[in-house]
């Protein structure tokens, strides 16, 4: 009975971009864990980690969609895309701008604190049950504080993001050098992947809520792994250009 409400209610379509978004998350946060494996970089590791976020949010929600929202798979969907995403990806752009040791330091400070938030949003009570069918609402559902925390992760983070943006790009005018021009790029296309994630309720009226979501997170997933990648490219090593060998003379 609830399978055939949540088809009557649900579109393909919502279902098929959702499936579409997990698929791509995935394969991003894979691809970036490949990078971090060779490379041991500190952002390509915060960055494998925010992709990894979105394939677990972006699974809730296709679970969700296609068979019905439950309170566990709403939880998950809360806390990997409303709370702990954004904030990883700030830590990776934090990461491309700053020190190792820096780095070290803020990633320890964030494991602590999403671990936190885990325990909060998994432990607090819901005001009732979830909807079935369509997308729930944080507010409807949790107390204050899975809700203020899903406000700085979004919010702040956002913000350190766009900050970071404008300050890698400032500094690559100062320093017009090939590497700080990519990686102020890389951090500029971050923050519009993180703008466009932002920005779901500017298109509830024209799609509806779900499709509004489903759309912009897609968009916004493949937007943010463009960013990464320009952060985290880097041309291959020329080798090295010695001079050439004495031309050989023979005596006649």
């Amino acid at each position: 009975m609830l399978r055939a409400a949540t088809d009557t209610v649900m579109p393909r379509l919502d279902i098929a971009l959702a499936a579409a978004a997990t698929v791509v998350a995935l394969a991003f946060a894979l691809f970036e864990l490949d990078r971090w494996l060779r490379r041991r970089r500190p952002q390509e590791l915060a960055w494998t980690v925010a992709m990894a976020l979105f394939a677990l949010a972006t699974g809730a929600m296709w679970y969700g969609f296609s068979r019905g929202w439950s309170g566990p798979s709403f939880r998950v969907f809360y806390v990997a895309g409303g709370v702990l995403n954004v904030p990883w990806l700030a830590a990776g752009s934090v990461a491309l701008m700053s020190r190792a040791r820096t780095s070290r330091r803020l990633f320890h400070v964030l494991l602590f604190v999403s671990g936190l938030c885990v325990g909060v949003v998994c432990a607090a009570p819901m005001r009732r049950a979830v909807t079935p069918y369509g997308l729930p609402k944080g507010r409807d559902l949790f107390g204050a504080l899975p809700r203020v925390f899903a406000a700085v992760g979004s919010g702040v983070a956002a913000v350190v993001i766009i900050v970071v943006a404008l300050w890698s790009a400032a500094q690559s005018w100062r320093k017009p050098q090939s590497g700080a021009r990519r990686r102020a790029l890389g951090n500029i296309v971050i923050a519009v992947g993180t703008v466009m994630l932002s920005s779901a309720g500017t298109l509830n009226a024209r799609l509806g809520e779900s499709r509004a979501f489903a759309v912009t997170t897609l968009i916004g997933v493949v937007v943010l792994f463009a960013g990464v990648w320009i952060g985290s490219w880097r041309p291959a090593p020329q080798p090295p250009q010695g001079p050439h060998p004495p031309a050989l003379r023979y005596n006649s």
